[in-house]
């Protein structure tokens, strides 16, 4: 972790960084989320402010479906010995769900659900029975209550407020630009660390701070080493099971950027995994699909055990164990199908081959298993890689699932297909032309 720019490594230009705030500021706070940057960041907060003399708080977002390690690895930054107010929200917020066709988010912690709970509510949690903030909604998106809880915390104190942010640039563009447009941004004296927050397009006096914007995670994991810090286990057990520490992510594992790793959330803690399948809409079909075409990717991965018949099979009953609307609406198009092929050209069921030719099959001149899983697997609302077109039948079947499943399709989480998307969005709109006229 010896990286240097301008004669002074990473190490200590972040302790440099927390003298500052803990010199500048009387009222901070520290966002973590269980993993590696933003437990090394509070950590050595910890240390800084103990030089100090002050206490700090710290924000948990608790997500609910969460690994256990990172559940344990909270309770151990508890114990830190500056904390002065530790918020573990466990509150119903809407978090988003990648992995699900028919419901693109999720609420944590609902008391609806309560029998679904991946785990007990904990003892020393913020939730909705308890709940000191007025503004707070069921269903806040995550985003959105950070920054509410910002300014809550602010007026609270009426002082000027630092909340400690762990991201690291190299993480991605969009955390770059966060540090490195200044022209976009307040900052807290000049620092490019540092930015002003805002809220509905005005600015509170709050700022947020990156302390370890420059690290690598060469720095994260030289830092724990280095000085014996505390540490998320389940980092352990991702480096045993072949994901480099640079590939390693501990986020909710349903969100766009996570779903390619939910096989690895259900290698490292198989228990938890169980009680996920039955709280979060769509996480088997996710796992299911994580290497396929379904959610984008351009391969697929039918296991070298499985026919291409028995994965048709398997990929329409697992559609089934997340909706089995959508499942039937598959299966009777498939039937037509086969129905088809038989009376046209006198194939039977069993006779269907698990392949045909390449050729034959991108020109929807022949049938085969192969074609129909990959139909399947595609989520081809429409079916019209099995040659069906877009038709009146299947417009209404689609509304009639958008009205059951209400609030849970929109033309953006739904699908690419822009036919399908148009249809959401012309449903949408009529459905809100009706709430306006009842309101008039």
């Amino acid at each position: 972790m010896a990286k240097k720019y301008l004669e002074k490594d990473v190490l200590q230009a972040t302790l440099e960084r927390l003298d500052f705030i803990f010199t500048e500021f009387e009222n901070v706070y520290f966002s973590v989320s269980g993993g590696k940057d933003s437990s090394v960041m509070v950590q050595l907060a910890n240390m800084v402010a103990k030089k100090h003399q002050k206490k700090f708080d710290v924000l948990y977002i608790d997500l609910e479906a969460q690994y256990q390690y990172t559940i344990e690895h909270i309770e151990e930054l508890k114990t830190l010995s500056q904390i002065r107010d530790f918020y573990h929200i466990a509150l119903p917020m809407a978090l988003r769900n990648a992995v699900s066709v028919l419901q693109p988010k999720w609420i944590c912690w609902e008391e609806e659900s309560k029998h679904l709970w991946v785990r007990p509510m904990p003892k020393d949690a913020i939730n909705i029975n308890n709940c000191p903030f007025d503004w707070f909604v069921k269903g806040e998106e995550f985003e959105d209550f950070i920054i509410q809880f910002a300014d809550w915390y602010q007026k609270k104190y009426q002082t000027k407020v630092a909340c400690g942010i762990g991201i690291r640039t190299d993480e991605s563009l969009n955390r770059f630009r966060t540090i490195a447009f200044q022209e976009k941004k307040i900052t807290y004296k000049g620092h490019n660390w540092t930015t002003k927050i805002k809220l509905n397009e005005k600015h509170i006096n709050v700022y947020n701070f990156y302390p370890i914007y420059d690290w690598k995670t060469e720095d994260i994991w030289g830092a724990v080493s280095k000085l014996d810090l505390k540490f998320n286990y389940i980092y352990e057990l991702m480096y045993k099971n072949g994901v480099s520490i640079f590939e390693q992510r501990l986020c909710q594992p349903y969100g766009d950027d996570q779903r390619n790793g939910l096989n690895q959330f259900k290698a490292l803690e198989y228990e938890t995994w169980g009680k996920i399948l039955n709280r979060v809409n769509g996480v088997n079909f996710g796992n299911i699909y994580c290497k396929t075409t379904a959610l984008g990717n351009i391969k697929s991965c039918k296991p070298d055990f499985m026919t291409w018949q028995e994965y048709a099979v398997f990929l329409l009953e697992s559609i089934g164990i997340y909706n089995k609307d959508l499942m039937m609406h598959y299966y009777r198009k498939i039937k037509k199908f086969m129905i088809w092929y038989k009376n046209k050209y006198n194939v039977e069921i069993k006779d269907i081959p698990e392949k045909a030719e390449c050729k034959l099959e991108n020109q929807k001149k022949a049938i085969s298993w192969r074609r129909i899983a990959r139909a399947i697997e595609k989520n081809d609302f429409y079916l019209r890689r099995l040659s069906f077109g877009q038709t009146k039948t299947d417009d209404a079947e689609l509304q009639r699932l958008i009205h059951k499943w209400d609030n849970l399709l929109n033309k953006d989480t739904l699908t690419d297909d822009k036919s399908l998307q148009k249809i959401v969005e012309e449903y949408r709109e009529k459905e809100e032309a009706n709430y306006d006229s009842k309101n008039e």
